[in-house]
């Protein structure tokens, strides 16, 4: 098995990173959480040059282990409840369980510091359980030392927010609980608090679950994601962005362009970028720039199960169809990049799909292997990788 190779920092930004560096005029990590102390250090953790890139994965019987990417060595996590669903914002792994979301820490961290990025290693552990019932909602901060993570439990309609220092430090702290009654929800973190789902508003949340300031109107609320401007949230006429300046909520409306009938329903795209991409419907993929506060529809040649954005200079998009093939877009213009044969079962609808700067990762629990694509490429499959466990499901983590 080949090592996959990934570009070392720059000798200078090196020494910058380990000098205390300061952000570079006008830079800024995102906007929607604190941005915390020390670099995204912590105590017994150990400062790398690189990403230390992991693929986590779980088999059905909650066995947990990650793939090191530079060195191939395999790392048992130990054992969760039988997993019925993964979420992860690029360092812990969140699985929902019968008992409620259990919470790994992979011990792999980027820390964004808006210019450039420190790279960490620690001890991995089992965290514990945050307790719930039915299928747990995760939206992540910005950062995984600092800030907060949102989970909506649909069984018991619970709205939760973790903090993300107390899980760096191996704890689990629950900053607020609050019942909301409904059958299915966010909680979406910014600022000191979350904007949780109420109907067809979003109602923000103080650190003491307490309501604070005027609903915001979002009917048929669905999908929500941290970007490098700031968090999105999906409605049924186009998405609100919130940020948090000088201490307060600040939102803003994004709507569709006129005559748009396939809304977004989830979004995804690399970590810390300010462009995403969400399924629409039948007909291709939505493109949410958040700089530019603009929407733009990309029509696809068969429909899709899954798009994420790359956001990288060439305008990557990487998608799988209902085909089960990877297909590739470039985001000006739509045009395709290429596309591997049909290689995942149920057209992909069980797979995961995750991408860093360099590739992309792509579960097929059917042939119970990995594939890392090389989505500048044409598509390639660079490598077909055995993980430790069955990949049943998995994430990339360290980045």
């Amino acid at each position: 098995m080949t090592s996959r190779r990934l570009l070392l920092l720059p000798a200078a930004l090196t020494i910058a990173a380990l000098a205390g560096c300061s952000p570079a005029p006008g830079v800024a990590p995102a906007a929607t959480s604190t941005t915390g102390d020390g670099h995204g250090a912590i105590a017994g953790a150990e400062e790398v040059a690189e990403p230390p890139l992991g693929l986590l994965s779980i088999d059905a019987g909650g066995n947990a282990a990650v793939l090191d990417l530079l060195s191939d060595e395999a790392i048992d996590l130990g054992v969760t409840a039988a997993p019925t669903g993964l979420a992860s914002d690029g360092r812990y792994a969140f699985v929902t369980t019968d008992d409620g979301l259990e919470v790994i820490d992979s011990g792999r961290w980027s820390w964004d510091h808006g210019d450039h990025f420190h790279y960490y290693l620690a001890e991995p552990a089992l965290l514990g359980t945050v307790p719930g019932d039915g299928a747990a909602t995760v939206v992540s901060g910005a950062l995984s030392t600092a800030g907060t993570t949102g989970v909506f439990f649909d069984g018991s309609g619970e709205a939760v927010l973790l903090d993300n220092t107390a899980l760096s430090d191996g704890e689990i702290d629950e900053v607020f609980r609050v019942k909301t009654g409904a059958d299915a929800g966010l909680v979406a973190p910014v600022g000191d608090g979350a904007l949780v789902t109420d109907g067809d508003a979003l109602v923000y949340h103080d650190r003491d679950g307490e309501p604070a300031g005027a609903p915001v109107e979002c009917v048929d609320p669905a999908g929500a994601i941290t970007t490098r401007v700031g968090l999105v949230i999906g409605c049924a006429d186009g998405a609100v962005l919130a940020t948090w300046q000088d201490g307060e909520l600040a939102t803003e409306r994004i709507p569709y362009p006129a005559g748009a009938s396939d809304r977004a329903l989830t979004f995804d795209g690399r970590k810390g970028r300010p462009t995403v991409a969400a399924v629409a419907g039948s007909t291709g993929f939505w493109l949410l720039d958040t700089r530019e506060r603009s929407w733009t529809l990309v029509p696809t040649e068969r429909p899709l199960a899954r798009a994420v954005a790359v956001d990288d200079a060439e305008g990557h998009v990487v998608a799988i169809d209902v085909d089960g093939r990877i297909v590739v877009h470039l985001a000006e213009g739509g045009g395709l990049v290429g596309a591997t044969g049909p290689l995942l079962a149920d057209g992909g609808s069980v797979s995961s799909l995750v991408v860093d700067e360099q590739r992309a990762y792509v579960g097929d629990p059917a042939a119970g292997v990995v594939h890392e694509i090389d989505y500048a490429d044409g598509a390639r499959i660079a490598r077909s990788l055995a993980t430790p466990t069955a990949p049943t499901f998995v994430t990339e983590v360290g980045r």
